[in-house]
């Protein structure tokens, strides 16, 4: 694999290290498995031709247990609290990167040279106008249309505007689909965010960065000229780097097995998006104000801490601890850091869900109880409280997050497609329903 100026790109192979023998106890037939190695991380058993041998195949309810593909973009080690993208710690990535040089390397595999960033964000820049028709669109949602729904629509209804970049088997019309995808998902973003409140959309900037343009375009009207915060961009900016790629989670699986059906980019991105809305994935950050709403005071955390505890009690602390992290969220120490720099320029000290936030946070820190479970403050819990000070509604908070993963999702997308062992996805099921029956006429039914 090469980058778009020849450099090589590092891609290590899967190597076979021996084998695994299976045995089944019933009949006594064994069955011999590769065991397999990438660069680093767990060791991984073979079972492509398991059912072709045996006739079974494996039961992994949301596959915790198995890898669905090949992949040289992010690697997690979630006991050692470990992020990386294409071998670069996410936290040397946060403090001396912008986004876009973010968006380079998980596209193209290499951070950029200074005439490559460039380059690619002038081709970005110039991308990030939409198709005025698509405008249209938004008029046809209510005004009281969540976001991701609306996200939803538009993003999918782009494959109807661009067709020279939807031929999947085009190198370069992978390429543009991705740029076009990157640059205007900040543009309908706003878009939406403007529809919901009967302001105007303000078109993009091309003086303006990524963040600056988002925030621009957001928040700014055609009244009078409004000026972006550095500090507030350079948050925004970092937001947009912590969740720009998270491996083979929910959405991205979807992306990927939307995908290998042949689907168009755009209509992948946006089965991506909607897997994103659930609350248990992309939606934890704006359950993490509802619960502070819910808390209410200060008075009460030592009850609602009590029922954190209490194993028979269904509450649960939201923003708390992670499915893949087991030690601290490496992208939470950045987060906290940003969260105060954006509290103290927007001079907000006495809010009273941002101090039932930090009275949390200070607990989960030092109480026992949630030091010996490692159920250490998450991302989300951060990215909420920032989100809410700079102005953003709860129900925009999912949609600023499709918006930073939109460059994972088509990293991922593209390097599924190049992947000459890729084939559509099938996973199979366990049966449990009924088995044959004979069939009985409507009228001879009781």
């Amino acid at each position: 694999m090469e980058s778009s100026k020849g450099r090589p790109v590092w891609r290590g192979e899967v190597k076979q290290v021996g084998t695994i023998t299976v045995t089944d106890d019933t009949t006594g037939k064994t069955v011999k498995l590769p065991l397999l190695e990438g660069e680093t991380g767990p060791r991984a058993i073979d079972v492509r031709k398991l059912y072709a041998e045996t006739g079974y195949f494996t039961f992994d309810p949301g596959f915790t247990s198995t890898a669905s593909c090949e992949s040289a973009i992010t690697y997690i080690d979630g006991d050692e609290g470990i992020l990386l993208h294409r071998g670069y710690a996410i936290q040397d990535l946060a403090e001396n990167c912008d986004y876009l040089e973010v968006c380079h390397l998980l596209l193209r595999g290499e951070l950029p040279n200074p005439q490559q960033k460039e380059d690619f964000e002038r081709t970005i820049t110039y991308h990030t106008m939409v198709h005025e028709q698509l405008s249209r669109f938004y008029s046809g949602f209510r005004r009281d249309a969540h976001p991701m729904a609306v996200m939803c629509g538009v993003t999918g209804a782009l494959s109807a505007f661009y067709h020279d970049s939807t031929d999947i088997l085009d190198p370069r019309q992978r390429m543009i689909a991705a740029h076009r995808l990157i640059a205007k998902m900040p543009t309908m973003a706003a878009m939406a965010y403007k529809y919901s409140v009967g302001q105007p959309f303000m078109y993009p900037r091309n003086d303006l960065s990524y963040a600056e343009n988002f925030l621009y375009m957001t928040f700014g009207t055609p009244c009078e000229a409004w000026k972006v915060d550095p500090v507030l961009a350079r948050a925004m900016d970092k937001i947009f780097i912590l969740h720009a790629d998270h491996e083979q989670n929910a959405s991205t699986s979807t992306v990927r097995l939307a995908g290998s059906s042949g689907a168009n980019p755009f209509a992948c991105i946006a089965a991506g998006i909607a897997s994103l809305w659930g609350p248990a994935h992309g939606g934890a950050n704006e359950a993490v104000l509802k619960m502070l709403e819910e808390i209410g005071s200060v008075d009460r955390i030592p009850e609602i801490v009590r029922r954190a505890k209490d194993k028979n009690d269904n509450f649960r602390l939201m923003g708390f601890g992670h499915r893949v992290y087991k030690n601290y969220d490496p992208r939470a120490k950045i987060m906290r850091q940003t969260c105060y720099e954006v509290l103290d320029v927007m001079g907000i000290k006495d809010e009273p869900h941002l101090a039932i936030a930090m009275e949390l946070e200070k607990i989960a820190l030092e109480d026992p109880y949630f030091v010996e479970k490692k159920l250490y403050p998450n991302v989300d819990f951060y990215s909420g409280i920032i989100l809410k000070a700079m102005g953003f509604p709860t129900s925009m908070f999912t949609v600023l997050f499709a918006v930073a993963r939109t460059v994972g999702w088509i990293s991922q997308w593209k390097e599924m497609i190049e992947d000459p062992v890729q084939k559509i996805g099938r996973p199979r099921q366990l049966y449990t329903g009924a088995t044959k029956r004979d069939f009985i006429p409507l009228a001879e039914r009781g």
